[in-house]
């Protein structure tokens, strides 16, 4: 009877063990303590510049409205009266302008403007000189949206998906804990983070675990960003038919144990 148990104890041991994980393998930014006992400069560059397919908003405005009018002439071709055609007073639909695969959009009155590698601010400022340049307003006011920025989570984190991005300013961090976090199945310091610049595509690997992923380039996320959290092999072996095996066994062997144990015990009492 003591074998039988010992024996149950040893395979529930060795179970157990395979699900648990090393607290310095789930702590985020070790080191930190160090690094940062004195405040440290923020160097990134943080923004995100336009990119092909980007939609952009453009809104315009000046201290007389009567000059954005001319603004507000484009109408869709083979659309039926005004309702909903017009420009309403602003530049471009609501649908904002698409850059194109050349990195260019096409502004009424303007024409075409290379946008692509630019900040919105940068954008925007580039518009106003050329609505100048061309005697149209002579005190523009331009702000450049970007509407369709996002980033694609997949791999082991609680809930996989696509976040849209509602700055310019986020981290990776940010975008994880709209995830739910990592999962307890995830490898926090295999982190990937795939980009596309310049028409290729880069790998970052970020260790959430360590401090120096504030140094990181993949830090602060970009539009289009795709990020997987690689699942650890406790993951494959917890949902394993072998597991799943074991783990029904030793729940019924341990009931078998408990019966027999207590049977054993009874049965002392009687001799006794």
């Amino acid at each position: 009877m003591k074998k039988l148990i010992s024996l149950l104890s040893i395979v529930i041991l060795l179970l157990s063990t395979t699900g648990c994980v090393s607290t310095k393998k789930i702590r985020y930014f070790q080191g930190s303590d160090e690094i940062y006992a004195q405040a440290q400069r923020v160097m990134q560059q943080y923004e995100m510049r336009l990119k092909p397919a980007d939609q952009i908003y453009i809104k315009l405005t000046c201290s007389d409205e009567k000059l954005l009018e001319d603004f507000a002439k484009g109408v869709v071709i083979g659309s039926t009266g005004s309702g909903g055609s017009n420009m309403n007073s602003q530049l471009g639909s609501i649908n904002g302008f698409t850059i194109d695969t050349k990195g260019e959009i096409v502004v009424p009155l303007i024409g075409k403007l290379q946008v692509a590698g630019l900040t919105t601010e940068e954008c925007a400022h580039l518009i106003e000189q050329r609505i100048i340049e061309q005697g149209l307003i002579t005190d523009p006011e331009v702000i450049v949206r970007l509407l369709n920025a996002r980033v694609a989570v997949i791999g082991a984190v609680k809930s996989p998906g696509v976040v849209s991005l509602t700055s310019e300013r986020n981290t990776i961090v940010d975008i994880l804990a709209q995830c739910g976090d990592i999962d307890d199945s995830g490898h926090r310091y295999n982190v990937r983070l795939f980009r596309e610049e310049n028409g290729a595509r880069e790998e970052y690997i970020l260790d959430m675990t360590k401090s120096d992923v504030f140094q990181s380039p993949a830090y602060y996320v970009q539009q289009n960003d795709m990020i997987y959290v690689e699942p650890n092999k406790s993951k494959s072996v917890r949902s394993s038919a072998f597991y799943t095996f074991m783990s029904a066994a030793v729940s019924v062997f341990s009931a078998i144990m408990s019966a027999l144990a207590l049977a054993f015990f009874i049965k002392q009492k009687v001799d006794k």
